[in-house]
């Protein structure tokens, strides 16, 4: 896809100029950032919906604030089982998976 008249770029060409097109390392890195990104801002979001402290939200999940803080601001990768109980235990939420192939 080229340029438009106004010489705007789409998110999908500037990913491709400066991170490669997809399945390239740089590009997967990306990616692989974003989703962790989005996890954490989910996660922070619906805490605050529910009106939770990291510190209320850690210990209905059994782990500790620090832990939270680090999931939420994409300092740390959150394992499935943990994200699972993060949603469940913590925000009486559920999770919903999918596959794209």
């Amino acid at each position: 896809m080229s340029k438009s008249k106004n010489n705007i770029t789409s998110l999908d060409q500037f990913k491709d100029k400066h991170f490669g097109e997809v399945g390239t390392p740089s590009r997967t890195e990306l990616e692989d950032g974003y989703e962790n990104f989005k996890i954490g801002t989910l996660i922070h979001e619906a805490r605050l919906e529910k009106g939770l402290t990291q510190a209320q939200l850690a210990e209905k999940v059994g782990t500790t604030k620090s832990y939270i803080s680090k999931i939420e601001n994409n300092i740390k990768e959150v394992r499935l089982s943990t994200l699972k109980k993060i949603v469940e235990l913590g925000l009486g939420g559920e999770i919903e998976l999918s596959i794209k192939l």
